[in-house]
């Protein structure tokens, strides 16, 4: 095992309530009314979808707002990752993560456990440049019952809800978490900040038509299933806890620089995501994409070579 590497949920797509477009030359999120599940593959346009995005959708043009998923762990803090996460908005680069108590940053004479004020009282998040960061892994369909989709997101709103409601149906089916049939599902709701227009976040449901009851009762039968089968859940999340704990992130460099473009944008107009870009003009998108694509396909040829 690589020290170092953190070893989190192998990723077989990703589910967004927005995308990366460009505006005025320069590279910005913006929300939208509904999920979208992507590959973990780009082109010139952005993210692929992946097959199952079209599966879930009723029609071409009907809008996904729900998602039945069922999660990997009975661990709420291991379907759900959520800490305040600063990044090199150059490289994407992980620099601190902290939890409002603690943190782990990279300073000049190495890794460092620091106090951790949070964003509010921290000089190096001055600007934005620190955020909350959940992280959610869920699994859809069985193909792969290892193998799961990532949901990112710096709302507080979804990490509220996510976390809560990961925790209440923890609680009362007697931490069967892994077993429950559950459904992401897009909400939204006006705020003074918002100037009333409609703001969304996710929210962690039992399946439509179900209570919360036959849901535990569908858990419980699962579980037994599973055990009887040798499928060893204990085992598998310490193995997870482990893979972790492994690293001192959980994004590497490349992940990084993905959330950095779709969560921490330089709004400025000015090009903090690489050389490649010419100064002192706005990133382009396409070019942007066919800059990561290079780089993707130097790297690959030059494992090839070896």
């Amino acid at each position: 095992m690589l020290k170092g590497l953190a070893l989190t949920p192998p990723v077989v797509g990703r589910i967004s309530i927005g995308k990366v477009v460009e505006k005025n030359g320069m590279c910005l999120p913006e929300k939208d009314d509904e999920f979208t599940i992507t590959s973990q593959v780009q082109n010139k346009d952005g993210w692929v979808n992946h097959p199952v995005d079209a599966t879930l959708r009723k029609t071409p043009e009907a809008k996904l707002r729900s998602i039945p998923v069922r999660l990997l762990f009975n661990d709420a803090d291991l379907n759900l990752r959520a800490n305040y996460s600063l990044f090199d908005r150059g490289t994407g680069r992980p620099l601190c993560v902290g939890n409002g108590e603690t943190c782990k940053r990279v300073t000049s004479s190495g890794m460092q456990t620091l106090p951790c004020p949070s964003p509010e009282g921290c000089e190096l998040a001055v600007g934005g440049r620190c955020k909350p960061c959940g992280r959610l892994n869920v699994r859809i369909g069985d193909e792969d019952e290892l193998g799961s989709f990532i949901f990112r997101t710096t709302g507080y709103n979804s990490i509220r809800t996510l976390s809560t409601r990961l925790n209440y149906f923890h609680a009362v089916s007697g931490g069967l978490l892994s077993t429950l049939p559950l459904e992401l599902r897009l909400r939204g709701k006006s705020t003074t900040q918002s100037h009333r227009a409609p703001i969304y976040y996710v929210d962690l449901t039992v399946r439509s038509g179900m209570t919360v009851a036959e849901a535990i009762a569908g858990a419980r039968a699962e579980d037994e299933h599973r055990k009887g089968a040798g499928f060893n859940q204990m085992a598998l999340e310490d193995a997870a806890r482990q893979g972790f704990a492994n690293g001192a992130f959980e994004e590497s460099e490349e992940e990084g620089a993905d959330l950095v473009e779709e969560f921490y944008p330089d709004e400025s107009g000015n090009n903090q995501q690489g050389s490649s870009m010419v100064p002192g003009k706005k990133s382009d998108l396409g070019d942007r994409l066919h800059h990561k694509a290079a780089k993707l396909n130097g790297v690959e040829g030059a494992t090839t070579a070896l």
